[in-house]
């Protein structure tokens, strides 16, 4: 009797556990169903949508017309679409390299101020990404000014030329490049700062007893040890300057003689101003496909060195 007794209680038990396990489970579902429907209303149908449209002629006015791979096929010998994709390249080579570096170094001096002055610079530094992408170009813009900017009127005064800045063909694409990385260094600087903080103290202790200087630390120790954030980084900063946009709009509309047409402006200007929906379908896919690409490389070479 005792032991029917006890194996029932055992089961109930059981089966209790497995209940409340169950709701927990239910109940955890219920919360992300939101956004896992936000997710597929908004990305994953869009692209669905976006690939099927690919395949067809569409300039919205007139009914879809099944083409195949013709689009496709006529981006390969699209002159602008190959200038557009060498464009972003180069915007990337600038902007990429400009993040990753100013925002590790500021990372690295802020992580070096003691007491509460470092909070302030933290402060200090994360203030242009809480701007505006739209605000701040117009800033920059004014300030960039040929006649009239804040940036020319300093030139002047120490003595040298006037620049034209976006006006410039040679100059345009780089300044682009400096205001998207001033917008978003301190985001990053806050990302290796927190990686820096993770680092124990003992290691650098151990190091400078050992008589090694900062460069030495920096090389053995702080970089290494960072490189699973350096890999997210090069990763983020890479897919983000493939799908730059807003700052082209706003500041040189693709020019001046398209030396900032990047390729999401050329998608851009395909589907709203020339009307071909189907071709910037497939030129926005053929984009991905790079994107990916350059994304596994990276993740690739890091992981290749970090393995090291």
């Amino acid at each position: 009797m005792n032991n029917l007794s006890i194996s029932t209680m055992t089961t109930r038990k059981k089966y209790g556990i497995k209940s409340k396990k169950v709701k927990e489970n239910l109940f955890a579902y219920f919360m992300l169903a939101p956004d896992v429907i936000g997710i597929a209303l908004f990305i994953f149908v869009p692209i669905l949508i976006a690939l099927y449209v690919s395949f067809h002629d569409w300039n919205v006015l007139e009914p879809m017309k099944y083409i195949g791979l013709e689009n496709y096929k006529n981006l390969l010998s699209d002159g602008q679409w190959w200038h557009s994709v060498w464009t972003t390249l180069l915007y990337t080579l600038m902007f990429v390299p400009m993040v990753f570096c100013i925002s590790l170094l500021l990372a690295v001096f802020v992580n070096s101020i003691p007491g509460s002055a470092q909070e302030f610079f933290r402060t200090l530094y994360f203030i242009p990404y809480s701007i505006s992408t739209v605000v701040a170009s117009l800033i920059w813009r004014f300030m960039m000014d040929p006649q009239r900017g804040f940036i020319n009127d300093i030139l002047r005064a120490i003595g040298l030329p006037a620049q034209d800045f976006l006006g410039n063909p040679k100059q345009a694409l780089f300044c682009i490049a400096f205001i998207s990385a001033w917008m978003l260094i301190g985001y990053y600087s806050i990302i290796f700062l927190a990686a820096l903080k993770d680092i124990p103290v003992s290691y650098y202790e151990a190091a400078y007893l050992d008589g090694a200087n900062f460069f030495h630390v920096f090389k053995s120790i702080t970089f290494p040890l960072l490189k699973e954030v350096n890999t997210f980084v090069l990763i983020v900063t890479t897919i983000a300057s493939f799908q730059v946009f807003d700052q082209i709009k706003i500041l040189t509309n693709g020019g001046p003689a398209d030396a900032t047409n990047v390729s999401v402006y050329y998608i851009y200007k395909n589907a709203f101003e020339y009307m071909k929906v189907g071709y910037s379908s497939a030129l926005a896919f053929v984009l991905f496909a790079i994107i990916f690409v350059f994304s596994l490389i990276q993740l690739r070479i890091t992981k290749g060195n970090s393995d090291e």
